[in-house]
């Protein structure tokens, strides 16, 4: 191989886009208005355009993002939220910010989104919300979600932070981007994100002009304006040098979708024939962005072929490794709704393989070989 491989190749993306994203930045530097300077006005304009939402509004990361769409919702300590296992820790960190209990769910084995056939069965009394986690590219079963929640008059907020880009189709055939299905969608825009600034970075979605101002006061120390303090808020705001990076990577977030969506189906085409091996599922209702390409090994050979691949110099991750429930600053805090099988044996088996949109197909014929090697010829 002429370069090392990658799980994400984010110095060769800046390369192949760094005159247009220098000039953005030093425009920022001499304008000198880094904190809600224009890009990010013109930023949220355009996402809530790709969107097809009203309302689209900037924050600090995608875990604060969370907390503000809950805040806003006024959940607190007599509520619960339903909440998948097998996920990031954010959705459950920020329930238990707010005082609220995360009741977690099984998720479905081949989607490894929320399985909707166990989300009735979590409701109670107490429960206000349910989290729907759109996992590694693709949203989850949207209506039947909101089906339950309209039953329970409980408010769906999407986690949409893996999965910016993907759309759902519903039954009478309209399509929607996810993230702006539910009452409130947020995303992150961590550098390896489908759409990635260069730092931290989240946003909100919503169809609810109130709520929208709600979110906007809470971000933004609760000020109606400079120094007028209407609610107790916070300090969660997207930076402007940020902003500008998103502006321009934003014009190419289609044109990387679609070079994963090519990686992905190679990988498809290459891999079904190797044993113990499960590949990702698509859905019939959601496109697929891949922001993770995830396989499952089976007969406990997981471990193995990691450790195989990296003496190649090939990485992979484990996404993730432990259930929510089981992390150790969460085990007192979750309730449990069901057995969970899944997602533990998920944690066992899941890898996700590289997948970028400057991946060489010389880099995946070698990721491709290496795993055929180890299935056929270890």
């Amino acid at each position: 191989m002429n370069r090392s491989i990658r799980m994400v190749d984010l110095s060769s993306q800046y390369l192949r886009l760094k005159k247009e994203i220098d000039r953005a930045v030093q425009d920022v530097f001499i304008n000198a208005e880094f904190i809600n300077g224009p890009p990010v006005k013109t930023f949220c304009e355009r996402l809530a355009s790709y969107m097809d939402v009203p309302y689209v509004i900037p924050c600090g990361n995608g875990t604060d993002a969370l907390r503000l769409a809950l805040q806003a919702l006024n959940i607190g300590p007599e509520n619960d939220v339903i909440v998948p296992a097998f996920t990031y820790i954010a959705p459950i960190e920020a329930i238990a910010s707010v005082g609220a209990a995360p009741v977690v769910v099984d998720v479905d084995p081949q989607t490894f989104n929320m399985n909707p056939d166990l989300l009735e069965k979590a409701v109670t009394a107490r429960t206000k919300a349910i989290i729907a986690v759109h996992l590694f590219g693709q949203s989850c079963d949207m209506e039947r979600i909101l089906k339950i929640a309209g039953k329970y008059k409980l408010t769906v907020i999407e986690d949409n932070a893996q999965s910016l880009g993907a759309s759902y189709t519903c039954n009478g055939g309209r399509s929607r981007k996810s993230g702006t299905i539910g009452r409130i969608g947020i995303t992150s825009f961590f550098p390896t994100k489908p759409l990635a600034c260069y730092g931290d970075g989240g946003a909100l979605f919503t169809s609810d002009g109130e709520l929208a101002e709600q979110i906007r006061l809470l971000a933004n120390h609760g000020q109606t304006e400079k120094y007028r303090h209407k609610i107790i808020g916070s300090n969660s705001r997207l930076d402007t040098v940020q902003a500008a990076i998103l502006n321009v990577k934003l014009d190419y977030m289609d044109e990387f979708t679609a070079r994963r969506k090519q990686i992905a189906q190679q990988y498809d085409r290459t891999l079904k024939s190797c044993p113990g091996i499960i590949l990702p599922a698509t859905c019939s209702y959601s496109t697929h962005v891949y922001h993770q390409y995830t396989i499952q090994v089976q007969n406990g050979k997981r471990d193995a072929l990691k450790t195989f691949l990296a003496s190649k110099g090939i990485p992979s991750m484990i996404y993730y490794p432990l259930p929510v429930h089981e992390q150790e600053a969460y085990k007192w805090v979750a309730r449990l709704s069901g057995d969970l099988n899944e997602s533990g044996r998920l944690c066992r088996e899941v890898l996700s393989l590289p997948i970028h949109s400057e991946m060489t197909d010389e880099e995946q014929a070698f990721i491709i070989d290496t795993i055929g090697q180890f299935f056929f010829h270890s």
